[in-house]
């Protein structure tokens, strides 16, 4: 018996039509084996199958054949075995499938040369003994070094101490006057040198000296203190005295006549509720009459021209204090410093600004044990801290000496509770050169 063609593709072969026609021209027709059954019985078997038995399934062109363009054989039905349901199977998942994984990979062609040939392992060339670095590594190593240090300096400079606006805090006060009062103390500075007088006027003086001077104030200092007056009438006196003493010349006996017509001058500057002239007088032992304080205070106003409107250190110590973000304590220590310079005839040479601004930087550095000078200090103050040295070392020695000797009218005045016991600090030795 010949194969069956049941699980072969749907194709008439030349064998089955060779054999169809024999059964259909011979008088008998050929007889089928047991074996065998008929067309319409296997399709009514089949699930799925279609109604009618001769209906026959038909196929489209496969893929192959489609491509190569031959005619394709005639498709006829054929019975659904399992051998042909996984063909069919196989068949739809491989069109499911997308066509990028059909393709195929193509191979990457390996090349004796790197693709991107800026690239280089610098590390091997590090490690390597035989070989150097080559000259476009070492200048890449020497361009990054350098931008880590330019990245140091521009950290330096940003951590750089800002100035602070001092005046941010009163633009809404009008009497802090915030929109000019920068210019105010920009003509206090080119206004204090007519202020001031020649640091030798004594030379002038036949029978007075820098000695007598200083024993006058030390006085005035205690008189001021009695007679609570305000801070700036002792230093409008001070000025007063000094200016007076550098025009006109003095006998020793009117010296103290000097000081308290100056100090009644100043009081009618500043002062709201003014001492009378009886009250100087007694304070003064009686030692002058009513009509000599009179006819001095006539002599001294025509000597200094009528300008008593000049700039004391007290107009700069004010403005600075309040740059330095002082406390109450700042605030004595530096007020009693400075009032130790008003008893030295030496610290004349020194512009009024520049004893505020020295006041207040060796006051700093008494209560905080190191040098302190802030930038804020230095742009509103506008001096150095090396400008300061000079004058702050002379401070420190007066600060030392201030309870010994005969004029210690300011160590006893700054030894009470109401100035916070100033005097009683430490003096900042470490300023000296060489520190005590």
């Amino acid at each position: 018996m010949a194969g069956s063609d049941e699980n072969n593709p749907g194709v008439i072969g030349p064998g089955n039509i060779q054999e169809g026609l024999r059964g259909r021209v011979g008088k008998f027709p050929v007889a089928t084996g047991t074996n065998r059954r008929a067309l319409s019985n296997i399709n009514r078997n089949i699930i799925g199958g279609p109604p009618y038995p001769c209906a026959v399934n038909k196929r489209g062109l496969s893929e192959r054949e489609a491509f190569c363009n031959k005619n394709p054989p005639i498709p006829v039905h054929r019975p659904l075995t399992r051998k042909y349901a996984a063909q069919l199977a196989n068949k739809q998942q491989q069109q499911l499938e997308p066509e990028e994984i059909k393709k195929p990979v193509r191979p990457v062609p390996i090349s004796s040369e790197p693709e991107d040939c800026n690239i280089i392992d610098v590390e091997g060339y590090k490690t390597s003994d035989d070989f150097s670095a080559p000259t476009f590594v070492q200048h890449t190593e020497a361009m990054l070094e350098e931008i880590d240090r330019m990245d140091e300096v521009e950290m330096e400079d940003v951590e750089e101490e800002p100035v602070l606006d001092i005046d941010g805090c009163d633009k809404r006060d009008p009497l802090a006057v915030v929109e000019y009062i920068d210019d105010l103390y920009n003509f206090y500075k080119k206004a204090e040198r007519s202020g001031c007088v020649p640091p030798n006027y004594m030379a002038q003086q036949f029978d007075i000296n820098d000695r007598m001077r200083g024993i006058l104030i030390d006085w005035l200092i205690e008189v001021h203190y009695k007679f609570e007056l305000m801070e700036e009438t002792l230093y409008l006196t001070v000025n007063l005295i000094d200016r007076f003493l550098a025009v006109h010349p003095v006998v020793r006996k009117k010296l103290q006549l000097v000081g308290v017509t100056a100090m009644l001058l100043a009081c009618k500057y500043e002062e709201v509720s003014v001492p009378v002239v009886e009250d100087l007088i007694l304070i003064s032992d009686k030692a002058y009459s009513r009509n000599e304080v009179l006819d001095m205070e006539k002599n001294m106003v025509n000597a200094l021209q009528f300008n008593l409107s000049v700039p004391t250190p007290y107009v700069f110590m004010r403005r600075f204090l309040k740059a330095s973000q002082c406390d109450r304590k700042l605030e004595l220590l530096a007020f009693f410093i400075i009032e130790l310079c008003l008893v030295e005839y030496n610290m004349l040479k020194f512009p009024p600004s520049l004893l505020a601004a020295a006041a207040i930087y060796t006051a700093q550095c008494t209560l905080s044990g190191t040098k302190q000078w802030s930038k804020t200090n230095e742009w509103c103050t506008g001096y150095s801290e090396q400008q300061l040295t000079e004058c702050s070392r002379l401070m420190v020695n007066f600060h030392r000496i201030a309870g010994t000797g005969k004029l210690t009218g300011v160590h006893r005045k700054y030894c009470t509770s109401k100035f916070g016991y100033a005097a009683k600090n430490e003096p900042a030795d470490f300023l000296l050169d060489p520190p005590f």
